[in-house]
């Protein structure tokens, strides 16, 4: 869900040469936090910006395979307490933390804001969508009900019990500072796991203020723990056998490398990787609820979302009717710092965001597409991290615009003639993340749900994220895994089944028989 065009180990020493260099430095040291407390002690540090500003506002101490260790055998040392701890307890600290978060949104959506740039509302948005999943985690008496059969055999019994996996390490993404380690740190400790958590270097504050939150709610010290870094962390996450499990969510090169790699060491994973979401208008929608439609989902947080819709596949002669409402609608929008209220739509998250995001506007008429609204125009004060909203027409597959993860304020739109035109296109991209159609048929809404080879579907819903009660997750190279993310599916994820097979003879039934067992 990030850029696929660097590496993290690649983007973090471009970042940590930028800091060394900025004469305009940085104050506050972000430090990891380790069994329960703050911890340093790392010699490297990467700049977190200001997108708002341009500035170098912090430093982040980027850990040692050494420093990630201590943080693993920590938890290791936390789970056997942890695990026997009663359900009745866990549950406790859910609803205690999740008063927390609640009641300090506004504090948590600041720190979002200052490091990722996303306007205030958003951040409190994504706080929200957080929360969801704390919240259905206070049910975890219910999800970690295991099964009983009584009479199975002549005499016998058999339950099914679930059982903690053991130490799970959580990488999340810079998109999503707050809701994505909620999704994934909440499930696997109600579950009985202890947790190293390693959010994105670009804005980690989020990561340790919710650490610290748990902790106030009453989670033992080790339960979970937080360290930052780069690929020398990610590597020694992957590569500890203490570490059984491990979730991602990030770029489908880096998805299927941590995919790949932790499988490779015997780990369950599941890795989420990158979207590229269609939104389908046919003819019969409703031109004006899709044009509002499609500026939101495309433009939203600077389009740095994985269920931003980036390709408006335009169905029969709606291109031109639809285009000229978008046009109308994005000439409108306020861009600025995320701390003002009148801003809609904030910077992009670091300098090698804004040129990459930019370079596909600005070379896509070369391989053919019209562009109708060019953002890299726009004008802003200042050093931020600023682009303006970007439309291109007559885009195709092949060109650089379509084919890949843009992460950025830029819509593309696709001309077919046919819904099944749309569809053979939805469904030959690498890309399965989420998709949306835009219409008045009940017929051709029930037929796209039925037909479209996409993990998540939206029925003039443009941003089709599930509530907490079911699971998050695309297809093809959306995920790499065979489960989705938080909800139902992430108990399964962070459980391992156990079978007791039990019987009680008297002594005179013992005997010898060396025959297969049979009912």
């Amino acid at each position: 869900m990030q850029d696929t065009k660097q590496s993290a180990e690649v983007r973090a020493q471009q970042d940590a040469e930028q800091g060394a260099q900025d004469p305009r430095g940085a104050g506050e040291v972000i430090e990891h936090f380790i069994d329960g407390r703050r911890h340093g002690g790392s010699e490297r540090t990467a700049p977190v910006y200001n997108p708002a500003t341009g500035q170098v506002a912090k430093q982040v101490l980027l850990a040692s395979a050494e420093e990630v260790a201590t943080a693993v055998e920590a938890a290791e040392a936390a789970l056997r307490g942890w695990r026997a701890t009663s359900l009745a307890k866990r549950t406790a600290i859910m609803f205690k933390v999740e008063n927390i978060i609640r009641e300090r949104t506004p504090e948590l959506a600041e720190i979002v804001t200052a490091e990722h740039g996303k306007v205030l509302s958003d951040a409190a948005g994504e706080i929200a969508r957080g929360l969801e999943n704390v919240q259905f985690c206070t049910g975890l008496m219910h999800h970690l009900k295991g099964e009983h059969l009584e009479q199975a055999a002549t005499g016998v019994d058999v339950h099914q019990i679930r059982q903690p996996v053991g130490v799970v390490a959580c990488i999340t993404p810079f998109n999503f500072p707050a809701m994505v380690p909620l999704w994934m740190i909440t499930t696997a400790i109600a579950a009985g796991n202890t947790v190293v958590l390693k959010p994105s270097e670009r804005d980690p504050s989020a990561s340790v203020w919710i650490a610290e939150a748990f902790a106030e709610a009453g989670l033992p010290p080790g339960v979970l723990n937080v360290v930052h870094g780069d690929k020398v962390a990610v590597d020694e996450l992957l590569t500890n056998p203490l570490v059984k499990a491990v979730s991602f969510v990030g770029s489908t090169p880096i998805a299927q490398y941590i995919y790949e790699t932790s499988a490779a060491h015997g780990k369950r994973v599941q890795a989420l990787g990158g979207a590229k979401n269609h939104m389908v208008v046919m003819p019969d929608a409703d031109l004006d609820g899709a044009a509002d439609a499609a500026v939101s989902a495309a433009y939203g947080s600077a389009g740095e979302r994985c269920m931003a819709i980036s390709v408006v596949v335009a169905v029969g002669d709606t291109a031109d009717p639809l285009i000229e409402r978008i046009t109308e609608r994005v000439g409108k929008l306020t861009i600025g710092p995320g701390t003002d209220p009148a801003s809609e739509m904030g910077p992009l998250i670091t300098p090698q965001a804004l040129e990459r995001v930019n370079g596909y506007v600005s070379g896509a008429e070369a391989e053919g597409a019209t562009v109708v609204v060019d953002g890299t125009k726009q004008e802003f004060e200042g050093d931020g991290f600023f682009t303006g909203v970007s439309l291109i027409d007559h885009v195709k597959p092949g060109m650089k615009v379509y084919d890949e993860e843009i992460f950025g304020p830029v819509l593309s739109v696709v001309r077919v003639g046919s819904y099944d035109e749309a569809v053979r296109l939805i469904n030959s991209n690498q890309f399965a993340n989420g998709t949306a159609v835009f219409t008045r048929d009940g017929k051709t809404a029930r037929e796209y749900q039925f037909d479209i080879e996409v993990g998540m579907v939206g029925i003039n819903v443009p941003i089709p994220v599930p509530i907490g009660a079911f699971s998050f997750g695309g297809w093809k190279k959306s995920l790499f895994g065979d489960t989705h993310m938080y909800g139902p599916e992430s108990f399964n994820f962070y459980t391992r089944r156990k079978l007791v097979t039990t019987r009680w003879p008297e002594p005179s039934e013992s005997q010898i028989n060396l025959g297969f067992p049979t009912h």
